[in-house]
């Protein structure tokens, strides 16, 4: 059975929830079942963001996710939120230019990018959700990158898809050359 239970988290503005839709939109085009919850804080840019993504290809018992098979992190608060969320032999993926602790926990693997580094090379440092969920999917397989290449095309902005197209690719080839 494939399936993953994903906590993506950061600030309003980042694109978090974002990620997790496109992710969730590739998932339903794999003929998967999904589930997409956002939570955000009251403020539109710079407060808490946050939503949780289970893609199964049985059935979603509950769409909450209490113990994550993956999280994605682009703020040091949502580290010290969400941590703990992890399955053990789980994943943690972050953006180390704006997380400034290492994960503690020692029974998950962690893939650590400078993503906002690397999205300003690219052209625009709003991109880096776009290096870290290129890196999701290719660690997981939970999707193809084909198919999330064409969630971006069908339900994102055409003018921005060449440069997140972009950044997906990015996060693809930095979790293959660490493989």
């Amino acid at each position: 059975m494939k399936g993953q239970e994903i906590i993506f988290a950061g600030f309003g503005g980042q694109g978090i929830l974002s990620m997790g839709k496109f992710l969730a939109y590739a998932g339903m085009d794999a003929n998967l079942n999904v589930s997409w919850i956002p939570s955000y804080g009251a403020e539109m840019r710079g407060g808490t963001a946050n939503c949780s993504v289970i893609i199964e290809d049985g059935e979603i018992g509950s769409p909450v996710v209490t113990k994550a098979d993956s999280l994605v992190v682009m703020n040091r608060p949502s580290l010290d939120k969400f941590e703990d969320y992890v399955k053990t032999n789980g994943l943690i993926i972050l953006d180390s230019d704006l997380v400034t602790r290492d994960v503690i926990r020692k029974d998950v693997k962690v893939i650590k990018i400078p993503a906002q580094t690397l999205a300003s090379n690219l052209g625009s440092s709003k991109i880096a959700n776009m290096v870290l969920l290129g890196a999701l999917v290719e660690e997981t397989s939970i999707v193809s990158i084909e198919e999330l290449l064409t969630s971006l095309k069908e339900h994102g902005k055409e003018k921005f898809f060449e440069v997140n197209k972009k950044a997906l690719e990015l996060g693809v080839e930095i979790v293959k050359n660490n493989k």
